[in-house]
């Protein structure tokens, strides 16, 4: 058996809420390790959003959602797959901890998540949640195919600033968590081979010492640099895994495009339990998803809030 797993984020550029990155890893004969997931499991899954066919969509999170749409089909594809694996979470914190329980502790620090924790599915029945996963559960049963894990980072809005003031690079702080998760992926495989791949980011071509200082026990292999991918052997005497880093990743890889997803989930029930509070706070006031312009206009909004509850406003905004 090998491990294939997909790494992607949502959130690197907004001026409000959290930047989550994301890895989901799968189970796979070896004979698949290459092999493209939605053609293995195109019996319960389909690559594009459509009413009329009752496979589940996975594909790029951006595609996928829209605020007038709502978190349907994220949600849908997110609680899907995880119990698949025979996870369930009912509640924000529970699928917090499931996916990055060293972030749950992390909520105090901020009045607006600090007592969050809505009922989960928001969107969904749970009824359609578990048709559903009988579907695509079986049809993986039948390929030999099976949800390992799910890794997420969230870096919410004050650790973020501490993180960028310190490397004073947003670019390198967001590789950061990548690596951190490709790290949680190879310490889950014995002799098994790794293949991880990365949604580029931010038109970086080379990774090469960033890759040797993170794996510094690891042989390093650069197999091609380009500006379509760039890819490298990390190899120890117990195997060689392969680690690339692709233009387009989500609609080359189904772990990215779902990795994608469980991030764009995560950040939208971290921006409800946000704009939540605020609501709370101002009257009338019109949430927002974070995203600079309508961030600038939601800071000026709460502005008053701010100074009243006297608000640090390294917690509330991101620098870069």
């Amino acid at each position: 058996m090998a491990i294939v797993a997909g790494i992607d984020e949502a959130g690197y550029g907004p001026l409000l809420g959290p930047l989550v990155v994301t890895g989901v890893a799968f189970h796979v004969p070896d004979a698949l390790a290459e092999a493209s997931l939605w053609d293995v499991l195109r019996a319960s899954v389909i690559q594009r959003s459509s009413a009329k066919d009752l496979r589940l969509p996975i594909l790029d999170s951006k595609r996928l959602y829209s605020s007038k749409a709502g978190l349907g089909a994220l949600e849908r594809a997110a609680l899907v797959t995880l119990k698949t694996a025979g996870r369930q979470a009912t509640t924000f914190r529970r699928l917090l901890k499931l996916l990055a329980p060293s972030a749950v502790e992390e909520l105090a620090t901020y009045p607006w998540y600090r007592e969050f924790d809505a009922d989960l599915p928001l969107t969904c029945s749970e009824g359609e949640i578990a048709t559903r996963a009988n579907a695509v559960g079986r049809d993986m049963n039948s390929n030999e195919v099976r949800l390992l894990g799910v890794y997420c980072e969230p870096l919410l809005e004050g650790h973020y600033n501490r993180l960028v003031a310190k490397v004073r690079n947003k670019a390198a702080v967001a590789l950061g968590l990548v690596l951190r998760i490709v790290q949680r992926i190879l310490s889950c495989g014995g002799t098994e081979s790794v293949y991880i791949h990365v949604d580029r980011q931010s038109g970086r071509t080379r990774y090469r010492a960033q890759l040797m200082s993170a794996f510094p026990t690891y042989h390093l292999r650069i197999v091609e640099e380009t500006e379509v991918r760039s890819a490298y052997e990390l190899t120890l005497e117990t195997g060689c895994h392969r680690l690339d880093f692709v233009t387009g990743g989500e609609d080359r890889h189904l772990p990215i495009a779902l990795a994608s997803i469980y991030s764009k989930y995560l950040r939208e029930l971290f921006m409800r339990a946000f704009n939540d509070y605020w609501a709370q706070q101002v009257g009338g006031l019109k949430p927002t998803a974070g995203y600079y312009t309508d961030g600038k206009r939601f800071l000026g909004d709460i502005e008053g809030a701010v100074e009243s509850l006297r608000i640090d406003r390294s917690l509330l905004v991101r620098t870069r």
